[in-house]
């Protein structure tokens, strides 16, 4: 019998989520059925898209329930197999994180090819927030060698590799986050221009600073005042690919639209939402071509980790407050 601490959702947050929405119950996991192993995570993610799933409403993925343990990206060895095609050793990503150890059908786990990357990368450069970034600004926003690419929430797991593969490919960017720190950061990767916002006090105005001739592409994964910045700065036919929007995800009642929406008409502004679900056949080009910038130093991937499921709550939370720079890992 092994044992495990899983984290589950206590009740649904009503804005800003805290502890007291969860708890953290020690299960005993039986020995695996025929068909099944038994996977000991070592790496589980958290993402600011896990705040949706902790609303009842229907979305693109379904509402965590209350009293039961979460789900979201883990990767894990395998330490007891009832199937020949898994065997102990073998190094499994799944969609079975906030808990330290489950049982689960071979077939629905995925085993690694780590291509010499660290497996935590799979959970972010080489995982979902990589994905999203590459889908998104070389298929929605249709980027193009030349364009000007502002981007918001630069310093995160997915703004920080849209800022580096836009420069790779031969754009110029504009980075928006927020302390010195991250500003830094964005610095020591080469962005164009970094913008604090926290410290300006008009974003529109620092944005047609560093792009004077406007923006051709907007990658939006805040929302809200950026938002807004873009539409004033955008050049005509500007493309936004609209990831996220975390400066509204905690808001309770309705959340306002930018006041300068009609720009999209005047401008004709082509603005795509997307889900990087949705384009899961660009893996098998990206993976391989993220592995060989790691291995050139051409992308610096950072990472901010907790160490527990203890401190995975604490984790998520940060999320909102700006407490992660790069990829908001845990080690378990």
């Amino acid at each position: 019998m092994t044992q495990s601490r899983e984290v589950r959702l206590k009740d649904r947050p009503v804005g800003l989520p805290s502890d007291r929405n969860f708890e953290i119950v020690t299960v005993t996991l039986s020995a695996p059925a025929p068909g099944e192993v038994q996977v000991k995570n070592t790496w589980m993610t958290v993402d600011p898209y896990m705040r949706g799933r902790m609303y009842a409403g229907p979305s693109y993925s379904a509402p965590f329930n209350v009293g039961e343990a979460m789900t979201g990206g883990a990767v894990g060895e395998v330490i007891a197999s009832n199937d020949p095609a898994l065997k102990p050793g073998d190094l499994v990503r799944s969609f079975m994180g906030w808990r330290e150890a489950f049982n689960a059908p071979a077939n629905q786990l995925e085993k690694l090819d780590t291509m010499g990357l660290a497996p935590q990368l799979f959970l972010g450069a080489a995982g979902m927030p990589g994905l999203t970034a590459w889908a998104g600004l070389m298929r929605v926003a249709a980027f193009k060698p030349g364009d000007t690419v502002f981007v918001s929430g630069a310093a995160g797991a997915v703004g920080s590799m849209v800022a580096q593969i836009a420069k790779l490919k031969g754009g110029k960017v504009i980075g928006s986050a927020g302390g010195a720190d991250k500003i830094a950061y964005l610095n020591s990767i080469g962005v164009d221009a970094a913008i604090d916002y926290k410290a300006a006090p008009d974003l529109t105005k620092a944005l047609l600073a560093a792009a004077p001739e406007g923006i051709d592409v907007y990658f939006d994964n805040v929302g809200g005042g950026h938002l807004e910045a873009a539409l004033n700065a955008a050049k005509p036919h500007a493309r936004f690919a609209i990831c996220g929007g975390i400066s509204a995800y905690n808001n309770i009642g309705a959340t306002p639209g930018p006041s300068n929406f009609l720009l999209i008409v005047g401008k004709r502004i082509r603005m795509e939402g997307f889900i990087v679900s949705d384009h899961g056949d660009m893996a098998k080009d990206y993976v391989p071509q993220l592995a060989a910038w790691v291995k050139e130093g051409k992308v610096d991937v950072r990472e901010t980790v907790a160490q527990g499921i203890e401190n995975a709550v604490d984790a998520f939370l940060k999320l909102f407050s700006g407490g992660n720079l790069g990829k908001m890992l845990v080690r378990l």
